[in-house]
């Protein structure tokens, strides 16, 4: 068999297959990034002895803090960022696919980006993704956040062909926004990663509800890997890492605790799903009879293929 054949083999091999075992990583990131790396790091690695070809970490894996002089103290620019690198080299050493949900990634003296990584087995960085949809809310009993004071919000929505199919990037509070889903749906996305830190009061109400729906929905597979837990800086987190398929079943959940979680994912029943409820299809454009002014707080978001 000449060189030419067999390369075209292994695309054949590699389009064929749609089926790997995907893992989330649950954490309690505190406020030492090489901590926090170190845990993840080790979960990692027993995410690989299990099978794992796919890894998903939470977002804000190198640091969870609310006290944004200590923040901006304790992170890096891209260029510089120690945690980053890090990955990248534990993605080559291990030959698997590693996606950091996300990294408190500094852009100025003032603004610093929420961003997640897609690092190939190569160590190559495929795919960067910011949350467009920053968490400035007031909830009961005193407890308020307001990620937009420290945080620059992206502005391009973004997929990444994986092995088995296509991936849609979306951050925690990007889960309330179905809108962001469907585009990337309609972009051709088979799964959809939706790292995050959900507070234990908002999680307790919601989490599972919006998983199951954005998969149901739109006939993918979901991906949550979450923080869980009583954190360094004092806030709780809900935990309970979620792998949803495109029926809305759970295939997999964590509990509270740091810790792993895999499941067999066959993008095969993404596009079984949709068949059987082709809504994809059957979207139609309406139009609203006395409609509202421009809402001020709606933004254009670009695709990114």
């Amino acid at each position: 068999m000449s060189c030419s054949q067999k390369v075209t083999l292994q695309l054949m091999n590699r389009q064929v297959r749609s089926s790997f075992t995907a893992a989330l990583i649950q954490l309690r990131s505190g406020l030492s990034p090489r901590m926090n790396v170190d845990t993840a790091t080790q979960l990692i690695r027993e995410a690989k002895e299990s099978g794992a070809e796919y890894v998903l970490t939470p977002e804000m894996t190198n640091i969870l803090d609310i006290n944004r002089e200590r923040l901006f103290a304790a992170i890096a620019s891209e260029e510089s960022d120690g945690s980053l690198a890090a990955f990248r080299e534990l993605a080559r050493r291990l030959r698997i696919l590693i996606h950091v949900g996300s990294l408190a990634i500094k852009l100025s003296q003032e603004k610093a980006a929420n961003r997640s990584f897609l690092i190939d087995s190569e160590g190559e960085i495929v795919a960067r993704y910011d949350k467009i949809h920053m968490f400035d809310v007031d909830l009961a009993g005193g407890e308020s956040y307001r990620e937009s004071r420290s945080y620059r919000p992206g502005e391009i929505a973004v997929t990444a062909d994986l092995p088995w199919g296509r991936l849609g990037l979306t951050i925690c509070y990007d889960l309330r926004f179905p809108a962001l889903y469907r585009a990337l749906a309609h972009a051709g996305c088979v799964f959809l990663s939706i790292p995050s830190a959900f507070t234990k009061q908002t999680g307790e109400a919601h989490w599972h509800v919006l998983n199951r729906a954005r998969a149901i929905e739109n006939g993918a597979f979901v991906l949550a890997a979450a923080q869980g837990g009583k954190h360094e800086n004092g806030r709780e987190t809900f935990g309970h890492s979620l792998i949803v398929d495109p029926w809305g079943r759970i295939l997999g959940e964590a509990a509270t605790q740091p810790g792993v979680i895999l499941a067999n994912i066959d993008a095969a029943e993404a596009a079984a799903a949709r068949a059987r409820i082709p809504s994809l299809e059957h979207g139609r454009r309406f139009e609203l009879i006395d409609r509202p002014t421009e809402h001020p707080h709606m933004h254009p978001v670009r695709d990114s293929a």
